[in-house]
């Protein structure tokens, strides 16, 4: 049945803020059992080709990924794309666009930090960055980590980085208008990330998924390491109550961070329809071996 597919459609590799290649990645989804992946990098599409040429050589079917960032009622919300093409212009350009600000975003994040004290962070985040254009907070947070500042990286954010608290620099990224447009028109199906994870009221959710629906979008992330088991059914009636499919996955980062590991996930509710039916032919499959005669 098409619908438990091992499949892991959200993970990220050092080129963005993910602690392994996509090599790596794609060897440690395959060790897990996954038979469908995708690379969905913050922002960044520059792996995508890594990612497909290591998990065909491992037998692994492939979906194009990407995990655009959008500014919904002053949040940031995460939009995922999967399936487009990973040459397109367009959407290279957007992309491109929206991590833009991301330097100096970065720059008074150091700011912030040295107010309280803590010295040299940009230059300490700056060695856990794979591409400088996608200096994150997680990259300041594994180095508040590795010099003592903090046990780990849930203690740096209840402590720093986030609203109220030392280091919080809002940043204003893509519309989702034009994410979903970037995507649908590079061929590919937009997804809501993990929506669990936002601190949204009942309305303002109900607004990000009309507005969502309203611009072409098609899928949300039901089941998800970004979510709790009990939230899986909330979001099971959600893509059921706007005619979405549903996705899954891991959102894995780093072995070391990570509270889910790429294909382990519970399989999606039976009632859904699986994103990868919708894509079906936009799966990028790995070669088979040829039939003996």
């Amino acid at each position: 049945m098409t619908l438990l597919l091992n499949a892991d459609l959200h993970c990220h590799s050092v080129v963005s803020d993910g602690t392994l290649t996509p090599e790596a990645l794609a060897a440690r989804a395959h060790g897990n059992g996954v038979q469908l992946w995708a690379l969905t990098d913050h922002d960044e599409i520059g792996g995508q080709h890594r990612a497909m040429a290591a998990a065909h050589a491992l037998g692994m079917d492939y979906l194009t990924g990407v995990e655009i960032s959008v500014t919904f009622a002053d949040t940031t919300v995460h939009i995922v794309g999967l399936g487009f093409d990973a040459d397109d212009a367009q959407l290279a350009q957007g992309l491109s666009a929206t991590r833009g600000g991301r330097g100096e975003r970065a720059q008074e994040i150091a700011r912030q930090l040295a107010q309280v004290g803590i010295r040299g962070a940009y230059e300490g985040a700056l060695r856990y960055v794979g591409n400088p254009e996608l200096i994150s907070r997680t990259h300041f947070a594994r180095h508040l980590v590795e010099t003592g500042v903090c046990r780990d990286t849930s203690e740096v954010f209840r402590r720093f980085l986030t609203e109220g608290h030392p280091g919080y620099v809002p940043h204003r990224w893509a519309t989702l208008g034009d994410a979903l447009r970037w995507i649908r028109e590079a061929g590919g199906v937009a997804v809501i990330a993990h929506p669990g994870r936002y601190r949204f009221t009942p309305t303002e959710e109900y607004a990000l998924f009309s507005e969502f629906k309203q611009h072409g979008g098609q899928g949300v992330e039901v089941v998800t390491g970004s979510h709790m088991p009990s939230e899986y059914p909330v979001y099971d009636a959600m893509a059921q109550e706007f005619g979405l499919v549903a996705s899954r996955g891991s959102d894995f980062h780093s072995p070391d961070e990570s509270h889910t590991d790429l294909g382990t996930l519970p399989d999606l509710p039976g009632q859904l329809t699986p994103v990868w039916e919708l894509l079906a032919e936009r799966i990028l499959r790995a070669p088979r071996p040829a039939a003996h005669p």
